[in-house]
C-alpha cells in the first residue's frame, strides 16, 4: 500500500489516504519519496481550476527521492539511486514528438497528478523515461521545484538561443521568476527584473538582476521601449502586453510561462514592424531537464525554499493560497 495525502473534493482538505498501486509494470518505477515541491498548479488541481482533476486527489509533482523497485525492462535505473519527477510521468515514445525529442509537446503525455495519484506520498509511481537521476553535487532538500518551475524558465532558454549577450527582462520575481533570474544570469545575460513589488528590488539583485523595474510605473516601461532582445512571463496574470511588447527589440520575443487564464490581447502592429513574437512553452523534455539539473549543479543554483513536513500540508497550502510562499514550499516525508 501507498499512503499519501488526497482531497476528497475541489478545494477540500487533504488527509491521510492509501491505495493499492497494483502490479509494477515491465518499464515503470517506484519512487520513495524524500522530498515533493509544493507548486501553484498543485494548488489549481486541488481546486480543479482547469478541469481535469479527478478525486481522491493525491498533489505533488516536484519529487526528489530514490528507486525503490524498477520494472523488469528498466536498465538504467538502479535501487537506492537518488532521483526526481516532474509534471509528465509518461509519454508514448513512439510518435514525431517524443521521437524528435520533444517528449513534452505529445498532446497525450501523462501528467504526474492528472488521472493518477502524485507526490504528497510515502512513493509514487511513473514510466522510467521521466524518472531523472539527481546530480550528486544538487542538494535534494531544495531540488524538486527545478522538475517543474526550474525546467519551466530553463526550457525557453534552450529552445529559442537565448545568447549570453542578450538583454533579458523577467515578469514577476516569485516562484518561478527568482530561478528564471538565477539561470539567466548564470548563462551571462544582462537581466532585468519587473515586479510590482518593490520590496523585492534587493533580493532580485541579490540573485543577479542586474536592474529592477516597478511594473507599475507606466513611465519607466515607456522609457525601456526597444531595449531587450527577450522578455519571460512567469506570472499568471493578465498585465499589459502591449506595454512589453513595446519593450523589445527588432526580432524580440515575449514568452509566457506563467498560466494566465484569461485571453491575451495586443495590438498586432507593433508585434508585425518590429517582426517581433509572442509565443509560450510547457515545461521541458526529458533530456532538457537533465541539461537544466547539469546547469544547475555547476554553477550551484537551487531554489529558496521554505520546507514543511508532510503532517503540516494543509498549512503549507493554505500559505501558497495566501500568497505567502517564499518562494518555493517543499514537504519532507
Amino acid at each position: 500500500m501507498i499512503h499519501a495525502y488526497a482531497a476528497q473534493e475541489p478545494g477540500g482538505t487533504l488527509s491521510p489516504f492509501s491505495y493499492d498501486p497494483g502490479p509494477l509494470g515491465e518499464d515503470e518505477v517506484d519512487i520513495k519519496v524524500d522530498y515533493c515541491g509544493i507548486c501553484h498548479s498543485d494548488l489549481s488541481m486541488l481546486d480543479n481550476e482547469w478541469g481535469m482533476t479527478t478525486y481522491p486527489f493525491v498533489p505533488g509533482h516536484e519529487v526528489i527521492g530514490t528507486v525503490y523497485e524498477t520494472g523488469r525492462r528498466v536498465t538504467h535505473l538502479s535501487t537506492g539511486q537518488r532521483v526526481g519527477l516532474g509534471w509528465f510521468s509518461h509519454s508514448c515514445m513512439t510518435c514525431h514528438s517524443c521521437m524528435s525529442g520533444d517528449h513534452n509537446l505529445y498532446a497525450s503525455a501523462e501528467g504526474t497528478i492528472v488521472g493518477r495519484h502524485g507526490g504528497f506520498s510515502d512513493r509514487v509511481r511513473a514510466h522510467s523515461e521521466w524518472v531523472i537521476p539527481l546530480p550528486e553535487k544538487l542538494n535534494p532538500e531544495s531540488a524538486g521545484p527545478l522538475f517543474c518551475g526550474g525546467v519551466t524558465v530553463f526550457n525557453p532558454i534552450v529552445q529559442f538561443g537565448i545568447k549570453p549577450t542578450d538583454r533579458v527582462g523577467v515578469i514577476g520575481i516569485g516562484g518561478l521568476g527568482h530561478m528564471a533570474i538565477r539561470f539567466l544570469r548564470a548563462w551571462g545575460c544582462e537581466v532585468t527584473a519587473f515586479s510590482h513589488s518593490s520590496t523585492k528590488c534587493d533580493e532580485a539583485k541579490s540573485m543577479g538582476a542586474t536592474h529592477f523595474v516597478d511594473s507599475r510605473d507606466a513611465r519607466i516601461l515607456e522609457g525601456l521601449a526597444g531595449s531587450f532582445d527577450f522578455v519571460l512571463s512567469t506570472v499568471n496574470k493578465s498585465m499589459d502586453w502591449d506595454a512589453y511588447i513595446a519593450t523589445l527589440k527588432p526580432r524580440g520575443r515575449l514568452h509566457l510561462v506563467g498560466a494566465v487564464l484569461d485571453p491575451v490581447s495586443f495590438g498586432l502592429f507593433p508585434m508585425l514592424l518590429g517582426q517581433k513574437s509572442l509565443s509560450s512553452s510547457p515545461l521541458g523534455s526529458p533530456a532538457t531537464t537533465s541539461s537544466m539539473l547539469d546547469f544547475a549543479a555547476r554553477h550551484a543554483i537551487e531554489p529558496k525554499i521554505e520546507m514543511f513536513d508532510i503532517k503540516d500540508v494543509n498549512e503549507a497550502m493554505s500559505r501558497l493560497r495566501e500568497g505567502k510562499a517564499h518562494y518555493r514550499l517543499v514537504l519532507k516525508l
